[in-house]
């Protein structure tokens, strides 16, 4: 054992030693304790705000003020009021907009709030003294600038390779005046209008974190997003949809016309703009020229207004461009104005630090007017994105983005509010909490659930519940009560009925019966759909029970148009076979891009025979046809066998590839957009012999590869399919398992899908063996008739469009069309061949309905 002694001298030192050491400890907590301090002061941040005027002392809206060499900026709201946090500091404020001198100020923040007002001068641009021989001739110096701008457009660019930045999106929408007569209590109410039907219909804001990548990679997540008001008509609420790049030569504005406008410094922009050299002035050490823009033709796809060009760099200084519904022809609005200022960044490198559209319009007498502005913050250039950043995904809403409390957005937003749109918020943020009482639920349900009945009759009825959870869907009349020649007078009546989860997932039930007055067979069927990851598109699906079919699974006539056609005309066009069926499936997107589908069914199959013959108009001399599809000139009663009953298990498979798929995440699904790269489906089918009794033998597998609004620059847009198959096997197969088309006969037909004919029998071509089909259709969104003058006012779309199918025993089928579309409703004149013979021709008219 060993025992250790400590002296009282010992002692002594020990403890001294121990005060020593905390006296040590506490000094540099002490140290700690100040420099946290001393940070905190020195992080505290102070609002510098102020007032932006003109030389009458009037406010300038929309002033971008930014700190000088920082990539820290804001715009001023409309009544010229802007407002910065910033820490303690010397800071050069530049103060930038269209019109006006470029002012440099400097401010000082010391330890409390700094209001700091501007008034800014008339910018002046002086021409260099020239000798005009003739008013008519083209100005060159402004033609000499602009090539040297031209000339650099692929440098700008491409200039950044990536770069990130914050964005700040407000739009406003307001309306200025209304027509007395339709300002009834419930509009005005609704609208939140004053007596003279003015007011706030629309506000809304937004923050996102944008990224972008050469060539065209864009990821956004909104961090926060808050909407008051109405729906408006047409919203630009994302990054992306204000990334208005004039260096690109096509420049497009979403939802307001089909085609695009000629950039000002695009390659061909001479054979659109005559360029004028309105003057020159020199900001803070740099020459600016003023180009004014004229469009060579009145009803180009170009812009009016100027284009300010910084001199030495060739580069776009800032824009103020305009286009008109009467020049550009815009929909919905009749003016919009582009307003853009370039700032430097860094090492010459120059940004948009705000981009603004002002727009104005009138419908019915309602005057109304608007603007969405873009903030751009915090830019870094070369971003080091970690692989599979750009993955598709170009905007992704964060979950708690719609709840941000009004503190937030006082801390956050760039752009203060103005009197007006605080109030507009605070009251409809109050009226929304009103609305989530009880009582305004309960009425606010009982309104939206009552029963219409002329919309019942032709789109049907819809009820939900107060959270809109549970809802449920009443198919409409027209498609409730029919007739044709297999049934007589029947009833298909079907209901939809649809869940949604706390977690987004839903299940819906679809159950129908029909019953034929003529045959007496009574149906009952089921369908039910289980979206089990609304994230992945991936679903269950179920259907059983017994129905009356096409012959042509891939569509003919509705029943609505089918009733018409046969009660009115005696064009029994739809032929129907009966089965009893039981079926399985599942979706699911496997990987971006790739959505994978399949399903095995068994059906028991009987032929069905005319067993009715009304019609409305006694007098007509065309019979009925029979429902066999082969035996056309056969009588009306014909009993001739197309098919035994059979039964039938059936295997089919599919995989959709889209290319370079972009899609939004949002917290209640991911939604799929447009790939501007075609999309390839291969497709499997399969009839399996012998299990359960099945008689089917065969191997079918096609492959078709589709695009849909395809831009075609200033030309609108087109749209082709091509469809390739073969039966790898056709030991035993029935009518019913070919491979049908979608054919059209009667005068209405369905041009929303591109893979469709104006001609085609529905039953003549359908092929046993190999085909190839082809389509393609072109729409010139007003591009030829625009320049026609008393024609342009209709607002016309112009169509061409061709389709072609060869197959064993009809080969060399193909129809031209020239076509006419406003909104809904189109109208097409179109000729067919078999080969080299004139097969149909006619007009086809499609109103809305299918």
């Amino acid at each position: 054992m060993v025992i250790n002694i400590i002296t009282r001298k010992e002692t002594f030192w020990v403890e001294n030693a121990f005060n020593v050491n905390t006296m040590k400890r506490y000094i540099l907590l002490l140290l700690v304790a100040l420099n946290v301090v001393s940070l905190e002061a020195s992080a505290q941040q102070f609002v510098l705000s102020g007032r932006i005027t003109d030389q009458k002392n009037s406010p300038i809206s929309f002033v971008s003020v930014y700190i000088k060499n920082s990539t820290y900026g804001t715009t001023t709201n409309e009544d010229g009021t802007y407002q910065f946090k910033l820490t303690a500091g010397t800071y050069a404020i530049i103060y930038r907009f269209v019109g006006y001198k470029e002012r440099v100020e400097k401010v000082t923040i010391t330890n409390h709030d700094e209001q700091h007002n501007v008034q800014m001068e008339d910018e002046v641009f002086k021409l260099k003294e020239v000798t005009v021989k003739d008013k008519n001739a083209p100005d060159t110096a402004a033609m000499a600038i602009m090539h040297k701008v031209i000339d650099k457009r692929k440098f700008y660019l491409n200039e950044v390779k990536s770069y990130s930045c914050v964005v700040y999106i407000k739009g406003v929408q307001r309306l200025t005046s209304a027509p007395k007569s339709l300002l009834r209590e419930g509009v005005s109410k609704t609208l939140d209008l004053d007596t003279n039907g003015r007011g706030i219909i629309n506000q809304s804001e937004s923050l996102s974190d944008f990224s972008f990548e050469l060539p065209n990679k864009v990821k956004e997540v909104t961090i926060a997003s808050r909407i008051a008001g109405i729906e408006p008509t047409f919203g630009y609420s994302k990054a992306s949809d204000l990334q208005s790049n004039f260096y690109n030569n096509i420049f497009t504005i979403n939802g307001l016309t089909s085609h695009g406008f000629v950039s000002p410094v695009a390659d061909d922009a001479f054979s659109y703009y005559r360029y004028r050299l309105a003057g020159t002035t020199v900001e803070n050490g740099r020459t600016i020229d003023k180009i004014e823009l004229l469009p060579i033709r009145e009803h180009a796809p170009a812009f009016q207004g100027a284009i300010y060009i910084l001199e030495g760099d060739w580069r776009i200084y800032s824009v103020d461009l305009l286009l008109t519904k009467k020049a550009n022809d815009l929909n919905l609005v009749d003016t919009m104005a582009i307003s853009q200022q370039y700032v430097p960044i860094q090492n010459n490198i120059w940004k948009p630090a705000s981009v603004q559209y002002d727009y104005k319009g009138s419908v019915f007498g309602f005057n109304f007017e608007g603007y969405y502005i873009g903030v751009y913050n915090n830019y870094k250039f070369d971003i080091d994105a970690p692989p599979g950043y750009f993955n598709g995904e170009i905007l992704k809403v964060d979950t708690a983005a719609n709840v941000k409390p009004e503190a937030y957005w006082v801390a956050n937003r760039p752009v203060p509010l103005t009197a007006q749109e605080a109030r507009d918020f605070h009251k409809k943020d109050s009226l929304a909490v009103v609305h989530q009482s009880q009582t305004y639920l309960d009425s606010l349900q009982h309104k939206k659930n009552i029963f219409l009945l002329i919309p019942y009759m032709v789109f049907g009825y819809h009820a939900s519940s107060m959270n809109n959870k549970d809802s449920l869907y009443v198919y409409p009349f027209l498609q409730t009560l029919f007739y044709n020649t297999v049934e007589g007078y029947g009833i298909n009546l079907k209901v939809k009925y649809s869940k949604t989860f706390d977690d987004y997932r839903s299940i819906s039930y679809s159950p129908a019966i029909r019953y034929g007055f003529a045959d007496k067979q009574f149906n009952a069927n089921m369908h039910i759909k289980y979206n089990y990851d609304p994230f992945n598109s991936g679903n269950f699906f179920v259907d059983f029970g017994t129905d009356v079919l096409d012959l042509n699974n891939v569509g003919t006539r509705s029943l609505y148009f089918n009733t018409l056609s046969t009660l009115l005309s005696n064009n029994n066009y739809v032929k129907y076979y009966h089965s009893q069926f039981g079926d399985f499936g599942f979706q699911r997107e496997i990987a971006n891009g790739v959505l994978w589908t399949s399903n095995l069914s068994y059906a028991n199959r009987t032929q069905m025979f005319n067993n009715s013959y009304n019609h409305i108009f006694t007098s007509t001399t065309r019979h009925y046809t029979s429902n066999n599809p082969l035996m056309p000139d056969a009588p009306a009663d014909d009993r001739s066998a197309l098919f035994p009953q059979n039964q039938a298990l059936t295997f089919v498979t599919s995989f959709k590839f889209t290319f370079d798929q972009q899609y939004i995440t949002r917290p209640t699904g991911e939604v799929n957009l447009p790939s501007p790269y075609p999309v390839v489906t291969v497709n499997y089918r399969k009839g399996i012999n012998g299990v359960l009794g099945s008689d089917v033998d065969y191997d079918f597998a096609s492959i078709d590869i589709s695009q849909d609004r395809l831009p075609i620059g200033l030309f609108g847009y087109s749209s082709f399919k091509l469809t390739g198959g073969t039966f790898l096997n056709s030991r035993v197969l029935y009518f019913m398992d070919y491979n049908h088309f979608l054919g059209n006969q009667g005068t209405t037909f369905d041009p929303t899908y591109v893979g469709s004919f104006h001609f085609l029998p529905f039953y003549t071509f359908s092929a046993n063996s190999a085909f190839l089909e082809a389509h393609y259709q072109h729409n010139f969104s007003g591009a030829l008739l625009n320049n026609i003058p008393f024609l342009k006012k209709l607002k016309l779309e112009e169509i061409i469009g061709a389709n072609y199918l060869t197959e064993k025993n009809n080969p060399n089928y193909s129809e031209y069309y020239v076509g006419l579309q406003r909104l809904i409703f189109r109208v097409d004149y179109g000729v067919s061949y078999e080969g080299n013979k004139k097969y149909i021709q006619g007009i086809r008219i499609f109103y809305g309905l299918k």
